[in-house]
């Protein structure tokens, strides 16, 4: 019998976040089992750590940095992790283990994940076929050996960092199984019987350890949306099963991403130094005055409206630690690419948050921000 956790992505984050998760949850009796994790790309350093897992099957992972004022440099051996595939040469093997032994499927693909190729089409549903390119043509495939071998429903939990992960990659699936013609009864198989999950994924995993390991913070957080019949990897305190995923959602995106833009903001227009990081920032008193302005005048009053205000102060708690984290180099000249988009996504749903509640709000830094366009 093989493992019960499929995972498809070999990535550090993954590596210090899902899969430590599930290493501790072993240890403590309160996982579901071990992990096949699945390399999908043909990336170097991909290859490279599926063959490390091949040789050792464990890992170090390095927590540093601050926890309530406590300053944490540990390292934790991870052994989730029983075997490691390659698609690319392994796909039959992929196939018997995603047909019959896994409960739970989890995936963290790159940027291009969800795109779809010309390339793939309903003769790769054949016995023998060769690997699909794109990430949801796969999942057509596997989920089509599932289907035929009349398997246990499966529980999809995404963790790419996209709005409804789990839905938007159901529709995916389903709309390339019908563009291939597939019968009926697979697509219902698709959208109904398999289990879609949506969540969020924080933590700042920060640097990898060659050839198989992972530095991260210590803060993490895994926010899953409940959905019925699921079935979850583990148990762990990081894990946060919840009826609101938005909340989750809005935390993360107004508070901690809209600071690092606001930061980068700075950064750009006053034309701080190249090399300035979060911390940096933190320690100017003038900007990190700023900064606490900008969260208590103008984003706070929003939450405090939708009744959210002491959750998302206690938040707040967790960002400054973050950002403060001494042995995190969190450059503000990273955090300010693709600047404008970001903007876009993270200030002006504030704004338009105030507009709706009724609040009097002038909220003239992000106005401001929004009204000066910056170079690339």
């Amino acid at each position: 019998m093989g493992n019960p956790i499929l995972q498809f992505g070999t990535s550090r984050f993954l590596q210090a976040h899902a899969d430590l998760f599930i290493s501790e949850a072993l240890g403590a009796g309160r996982a579901l089992g071990h992990v096949t994790v699945v390399q999908t790309t043909s990336n170097p350093e991909s290859r490279a750590r599926i063959g490390a897992l091949r040789v050792q099957g464990h890992y170090p992972v390095r927590i540093r940095g601050v926890r309530r004022d406590t300053v944490i440099d540990a390292t934790t051996e991870c052994s989730a992790i029983s075997e490691a595939l390659d698609a690319n040469t392994d796909w039959p093997l992929v196939r018997e283990r995603f047909a019959r032994d896994a409960k739970v499927v989890i995936s963290n693909t790159s940027d291009s994940g969800y795109a779809s190729f010309t390339e793939d089409t309903a003769d790769l549903l054949a016995p023998g076929a060769r690997v699909p390119l794109g990430f949801a043509a796969k999942l057509v495939v596997l989920l089509h050996a599932r289907f035929a071998a009349d398997a246990a429903p499966l529980t999809l939990l995404p963790c790419e960092l996209i709005s409804n992960n789990g839905d938007t990659l159901r529709a995916l699936v389903a709309d390339i199984a019908r563009e291939w013609l597939a019968d009926a009864a697979f697509v219902r198989y698709i959208e109904q019987t398999c289990i879609w999950v949506n969540s969020l994924v924080d933590r700042i995993v920060s640097e990898p350890i060659r050839p198989i390991g992972a530095i991260a913070e210590p803060y993490a957080l895994w926010a899953i949306e409940r959905r019925a019949g699921m079935v979850l990897p583990c148990e762990h305190d990081a894990m946060a099963v919840t009826d609101d995923l938005p909340h989750y959602e809005r935390l993360k995106l107004l508070l901690l991403n809209l600071g690092h833009t606001y930061l980068a903001e700075r950064w750009l227009v006053d034309g701080r130094r190249a090399d300035e990081n979060t911390l940096h920032a933190m320690r100017d008193p003038a900007l990190r005055t700023d900064l606490e302005s900008l969260w208590r005048d103008e984003v706070l009053p929003v939450f405090d409206a939708s009744g959210k205000g002491d959750a998302a102060r206690a938040y707040l708690d967790d960002v400054r630690e973050r950002f403060e984290n001494p042995f995190l180099d969190h450059r503000l000249s990273d955090i300010a690419r693709n600047h404008e988009q970001k903007k876009a996504r993270r200030f002006q749903p504030v704004i338009d948050m105030a507009r709706e509640f009724g609040l009097n709000l002038s909220q003239p830094r992000l106005n401001t921000a929004l009204r000066v366009s910056i170079p690339a």
